[in-house]
């Protein structure tokens, strides 16, 4: 039965939606000072399942200070659904803190099967390779995850801490499930009340042909889409109504902007078999990383090794994805008490306000400059003590 009507939801998916396809970020430009700075995108390493894009924007010469450190911002995006083109207004924001990289992950069904399952502790593992590269191209490095990635790039650092290869300037989490135990919201009761096998039997699909991912075993795309708009009709809703009014008005910038937000947000992917069920079994049902006994490729997680490294974290006070304090739960497990302590509760915001909107442009982003600006002088200042200045 669970089979039959997957595949009749993906057929019915690609009838009312169409061949799915992810939108190009396509930022031509971002505006420094008044002058147009143009914005380049590269892809700088990939693994199978994901591409580390890099956002650069070439400032006029009158703009660039000799004496100014290259810092990057990591900008670690979920596997929660949707492709990290849905962060593209966030991407766009940072270009004016340095170098933005993002971790865009891949659609399951278009990476063929030999290449491997994709855990969870395959995931951690291509966060640790993406930081050890940005690491080696920047003088000062900011990682930012967002959601699920959050307790995924915390394990991160802390083992490339415990390795005594972490030179993470700072981190920096949003809206993620660090404890989630704390306040769990419905979807999170959902994913704890139901085990392994049940999520086993009916949610996961196998991959049909012609797709390269063909026999691959994976969370489905079109089950996706339908649990956001359950969960959130208002928004896709509110996108569309902006996106019709746009075109009734014969108001061509308007109408191509929300186009272009309406075709983000249904830019859903397939999730492998082994990372959704690892997140279920990981993060939600087992709360091992907030326990202390997460191993990840048996390495023990010690976030506890982050000490030093200054800590943000960022909740939405209407946040009905991830619950109050789940976020904020990442300092006392990286006992950041010689640290400044930067917990944020944001007013009237919800999840996809964290990093999209006026909630992001005109209260969170803010905050964020002025944490890295702070960090930033504090390293440029020791590293004057270190040469004897």
């Amino acid at each position: 039965m669970p089979n039959s009507w997957l595949a009749y939801g993906r057929w019915l998916d690609a009838t009312l939606f169409g061949a799915r396809r992810s939108p190009a970020f396509e930022i031509g430009t971002i505006e420094c000072a008044g002058i147009a700075c143009p914005v380049q995108e590269t892809i700088i390493d990939s693994v199978p399942f994901c591409d580390l894009r890099r956002f650069a924007a070439k400032k006029h010469a009158t703009q660039v200070s000799r004496s100014s450190t290259r810092t990057a911002i990591l900008l670690c995006a979920p596997l929660a659904g949707h492709h990290a083109v849905m962060l593209r207004e966030a991407v766009e924001t940072l270009l004016h803190d340095g170098d933005v990289y993002v971790t865009d992950w891949q659609d399951a069904r278009d990476v063929p099967p030999d290449a491997g399952p994709l855990s969870l502790d395959d995931y951690v593992m291509t966060l640790e390779r993406f930081v050890q590269h940005v690491q080696r191209e920047h003088d000062i490095v900011h990682m930012l995850a967002i959601c699920q990635a959050a307790p995924a790039a915390l394990a991160a650092a802390a083992l490339l801490a415990d390795a005594g290869k972490c030179r993470l300037a700072s981190i920096t989490l949003m809206g993620g499930p660090v404890d989630a135990r704390l306040n769990p919201t419905a979807l999170e009761r959902f994913a704890s009340n139901h085990d392994i096998a049940w999520f086993r039997d009916f949610t996961i699909d196998t991959v049909p042909q012609p797709y390269a991912g063909a026999t691959r075993r994976v969370y489905p795309g079109h089950l996706q889409r339908a649990a956001l708009f359950a969960a959130h009709p208002e928004r896709q809703s509110a996108i569309g109504v902006r996106y019709w009014l746009s075109a009734m008005n014969l108001s061509a910038e308007p109408f191509a902007n929300t186009r272009r937000e309406l075709d983000e947000y249904a830019a859903v992917l397939d999730m492998p078999e082994a990372y959704f069920l690892d997140i279920i079994r990981v993060v939600f049902q087992d709360a091992l990383p907030a326990r202390g006994l997460w191993h990840v490729d048996s390495r023990k997680v010690r976030p506890e090794t982050l000490r030093e490294t200054p800590l943000c974290t960022i909740e939405g006070d209407r946040d009905d994805i991830t619950g109050e304090g789940q976020t904020h739960a990442a300092h006392a497990l990286c006992a950041a008490d010689r640290t400044p302590q930067w917990r944020l509760t944001i007013d009237d915001c919800n999840h996809y306000d964290l990093f999209t909107g006026p909630r992001w442009r005109d209260a969170i982003h803010p905050a964020l400059a002025e944490f890295w600006q702070g960090v930033n002088a504090d390293k440029k200042q020791d590293g004057r003590h270190q040469h004897g200045h």
